[in-house]
């Protein structure tokens, strides 16, 4: 991820060819580990192609992915089910031990 996204800092910078030395300036500037072959192999991927199109067909095949649900069925039955099951966790989480503070707790300093 780290490589994808230096190389889209470096389009949105208006270097709309980055070579694999304009991705290493990048990461080396966050103190990023660099991976040659990572880089590499995201230039011979995207070579000749433009970043915008790539990522609207991105956006194309996740928005045709079927996504799964807890238990879904066209049943009522099943997506009651699921709903009560999820109902419970809700109320589980709900219940959680509540510590009481001091006003002393609040006096600190984050640089001291």
């Amino acid at each position: 991820m780290k490589v994808i996204a230096a190389y889209l800092m470096a389009q949105l910078g208006g270097n709309s060819n980055p070579s694999a030395n304009d991705l290493k300036k990048i990461l080396n500037s966050v103190g990023a580990e660099i991976d040659d072959v990572k880089i590499e192999l995201l230039l011979s991927q995207v070579e000749g192609r433009d970043i915008n199109e790539l990522i609207a067909a991105g956006k194309e095949k996740l928005a045709s992915t079927t996504c799964m649900s807890f238990g879904y069925t066209n049943n009522n039955n099943n997506n009651n089910n699921a709903s009560s099951v999820v109902e419970e966790k809700r109320e589980e989480k709900k219940v959680e031990k509540v510590e009481e503070c001091d006003e002393e707790d609040f006096n600190f300093s984050l640089f001291d």
